[in-house]
């Protein structure tokens, strides 16, 4: 007889009564937050209470619109237990998107920061988790997690489509329960880690990284956002065991050179990279002060999971930059490439999401006879390891966060004065990709590059926001009568380096030369 499935809000439970740190809570960094095992699981339960007073029953769902903090985490977890399915909201999305989703996931109730809630529709029911409310809004005492069946929905992130419109991604108690299990094991979690979480929890990075850590009984050390020195000031002071990041984390942290010389942080045995690729350099510059510990790059997505490629069945060493080796379970195909051992990844697995909610047409084209059409190109080496190549469309990576070129342009494009706008990456030794704009402006406008800059941070995530804007008069165009964006990128490209080129020569002249 089967076992029955586990509610991927009580994960790790079996540690509940452990009189230890599970969270360390740094969103006010002045006066840090240590919760233990029994006190987090206790809230858990006393949020799932509350749920249920009040006749939110299974299946409703509900949106968490907050920063990193304890009680984002309390929500999420003890939504899961009484049945309600929890609807995380990127905190850097222009209004618009977030009345959209609270629209399309037909959203009862939003738990918010006090310093979000005006994003918010005006009409939206919310409770401010800072507030008397919250606390009143839990019902202490103990709570049988709901046991799920077959493909119950467990939570349901967003995740922006190069359509420009989000997805919302609709994933199980079986699956991600499953995902937190292998990548905990895999990943060697255990009762004396400490992992630092500083990306946001909205993203599943971080919440892939939080349900490991729990299910290892480990403790998390939570920032409410990256910054690169009180980052290493947490992994110094509080012993940190495991980091993870996108490249562009490990390199600003290396220039904190007067924070790393001198300091010891051999108690840090993994670090992984995910997000973007990782140069050598980079690897073996943090591979300097971190000396004990494994540094690894990891891929997965969202619709599929983390929980794609780890560590070889018989230990065999990893080789660099190789995002690793299939994971039991796992069925792959690389479509579209020169032979089998290249091309874009179709995946199949007992991590796969049960769909995209209310969009059966990006359904039908990216999810076929149980194969997920990943969009990302990897190729597989002689010996069975896998690496990432890119990203098959003109998707590009600015500071880990995707950007999607179409999406921009049409945020752009919404300008009155913005008759054309096409988005480009050029390489960032920091961020990896930063966007520069090519903006045909509309006739008779004095349309400046401080203006459309204004509009895009007005409109979109800052990360979106072109660094550099070039006006002019046409677009250039292919044989075929399309936008030519390699010439473009070429272009933009050659730009870039002669100006990085000017200011290097204008620092290296001496004093008033």
């Amino acid at each position: 007889m089967s076992q029955p499935l586990k509610n991927l809000g009580s994960i790790g439970d079996e540690f509940r009564n452990e009189d230890r740190p599970v969270i360390i809570d740094l969103w006010d960094s002045e006066n840090p937050r240590e919760v233990d095992y029994p006190t987090f699981h206790a809230s858990c339960d006393a949020i799932a209470r509350g749920f249920v007073a009040r006749g939110y029953g299974k299946g409703t769902r509900i949106g968490i619109f907050c920063s990193n903090r304890l009680e984002f985490l309390e929500v999420f977890y003890g939504a899961m237990r009484a049945g309600v399915i929890p609807v995380p909201m990127g905190i850097l999305l222009p209004k618009d998107t977030i009345e959209w989703i609270i629209r399309d996931a037909e959203l009862k109730l939003v738990f918010c920061d006090s310093e979000l809630r005006a994003k918010l529709p005006s009409n939206t029911p919310h409770i401010v988790v800072e507030s008397e409310e919250y606390e009143a809004f839990k019902v202490p005492g103990p709570f049988e997690a709901i046991v799920p069946t077959g493909d119950d929905v467990a939570f349901q992130p967003y995740t922006s489509g190069s359509t420009g419109r989000p997805k919302g991604v609709v994933l199980s108690h079986r699956a991600h329960v499953w995902v937190a299990e292998t990548i905990s094991k895999d990943r060697g979690f255990c009762r004396t880690d400490r992992m630092i979480v500083a990306a946001p929890l909205y993203h599943k990075h971080a919440m892939n990284a939080i349900k490991s850590v729990f299910v290892g009984g480990s403790t998390v050390v939570l920032m409410k956002k990256f910054e690169p020195r009180a980052y290493l000031d947490a992994v110094s002071r509080y012993r940190v065991s495991v980091l993870s990041g996108v490249p562009t984390i490990f390199a600003m942290i290396l220039q904190q050179r007067d924070l790393i010389e001198g300091k010891d942080f051999s108690f840090v045995r993994l670090a992984t990279m995910g997000g973007a690729p990782a140069s050598d350099e980079l690897i073996d510059a943090v591979a300097k002060i971190l000396p004990n510990a494994d540094i690894i790059s990891i891929f997965g997505i969202t619709e599929t999971s983390a929980a794609l490629f780890g560590s070889h069945p018989g230990n065999l060493t990893r080789p660099r930059h190789s995002v690793g080796w299939p994971i039991a379970g796992n069925e792959f195909k690389l479509i579209g490439g020169p032979d089998e051992n290249f091309g874009v990844l179709h995946v199949r697995g007992p991590g796969m999401m049960n769909g995209y909610h209310n969009n059966p047409v990006e359904m039908e084209r990216r999810l076929k006879d149980g194969w997920f059409n990943t969009g990302d190109v990897l190729r597989k080496d002689a010996d069975g390891w896998y690496y990432f190549i890119g990203r098959s469309d003109d998707m590009f990576v600015c500071s880990g966060n995707n950007i999607y070129p179409g999406e921009v342009e049409l945020m752009l494009e919404r300008h009155p004065d913005i008759e054309q706008a096409v988005i480009v990456p050029v390489p960032d030794e920091i961020r990896h990709q930063i966007p520069y704009a090519y903006v045909v402006r509309r006739k008779g406008s004095a349309l400046s590059e401080k203006d459309v800059k204004e509009h895009a941070l007005t409109n979109a995530p800052p990360y979106q926001y072109p660094r550099k804007v070039i006006f002019v008069d046409q677009l250039l165009l292919n044989g075929v009568g399309k936008i030519d964006r390699k010439a473009l990128q070429a272009q933009a490209l050659e730009i870039c380096r002669t100006e990085r080129a000017v200011a290097a020569d204008v620092a290296d002249r001496p004093e008033g030369k």
